[in-house]
């Protein structure tokens, strides 16, 4: 009776650690399809099974551990004359089964909790160490979204102030824009085709823009691009990602 007990709970020590590594390896897949860069999935799958490995004999010892400790505590204090605590037992393979389910669950949890990171850890990740970035003026930096507007005021986004002075710590940053006449430029061009000579020359790591045609012929030149809209628009190639603002892209570091 006794070797069919501990038969039992090795075989449901070997599932919770099984069930572990199963789930370390589907969390690191997900967190891959997340991120703003194409990830070599040949690659990943050989990091990702050395990963599992190391952290399957960090915590398996303490999941295999844990019944032991358990068995412990119940010899220094059995039930009053050997009988049976009130209330009909649990069989013990049910017991290891259950305990070790929350357990493998408590691990995970706990391996895969959020790290607050700082802003200047977000950006850095966001853009991939890139060091030279182009973006358009209109509608992204600042308030106005036409070039008539530019002939009057440029009034620049306070909420991306923080974000856009983090980037320019460690990036090249041009700043560009199609305007109508000489005294509104900054990095300026006459029309929308000029904006794409402009970046196609410039050789950026990112472009970032809110005009789709731009994006959408960019993409075969350039590593990567943000395209700043307000909708959400399908995904047309895997360089190519999307946010309501600058600062929102940068808001979750990895949500893209």
């Amino acid at each position: 009776m006794a070797e069919s007990i501990s038969s039992a709970a090795n075989s449901a020590k070997e599932e919770e650690l099984a069930d572990l590594v199963q789930r370390f390896m589907a969390s690191l897949a997900e967190l891959s399809e997340r991120l703003p860069f194409t990830v070599d999935r040949q690659r990943l799958r050989s990091i990702t099974t050395l990963a599992a490995l190391a952290i399957a004999f960090v915590f398996g010892w303490k999941l295999l551990r844990a019944p032991t400790d358990q068995r412990r505590r119940q010899r220094r204090h059995p039930g009053s004359h050997g009988l049976p605590n009130a209330g009909t037992p649990m069989p013990s393979s049910e017991l290891c089964s259950s305990s070790g389910h929350s357990r493998v669950q408590d691990v995970v949890d706990e391996f895969f909790q959020p790290v607050k990171l700082t802003l200047e850890q977000v950006v850095r990740h966001k853009l991939s160490e890139g060091r030279r970035v182009t973006c358009q003026l209109l509608g992204v930096i600042l308030e106005e979204t036409a070039p008539e507007e530019l002939q009057k005021h440029a009034t620049v986004r306070s909420s991306v102030l923080e974000v856009l002075l983090e980037i320019t710590k460690f990036c090249d940053v041009y700043l560009m824009e199609r305007i109508l006449d000489d005294e509104s430029g900054v990095l300026f061009c006459s029309t929308e085709n000029g904006r794409i000579s402009f970046v196609r020359q410039l050789e950026p790591d990112w472009h970032i823009d809110s005009n789709p045609e731009i994006i959408h012929q960019l993409a075969r030149f350039i590593k990567y691009q943000l395209h700043v809209t307000p909708n959400r628009p399908e995904r047309t190639a895997s360089n190519v990602f999307s946010s309501e603002s600058l600062e929102q892209f940068f808001g979750d570091p990895v949500r893209s």
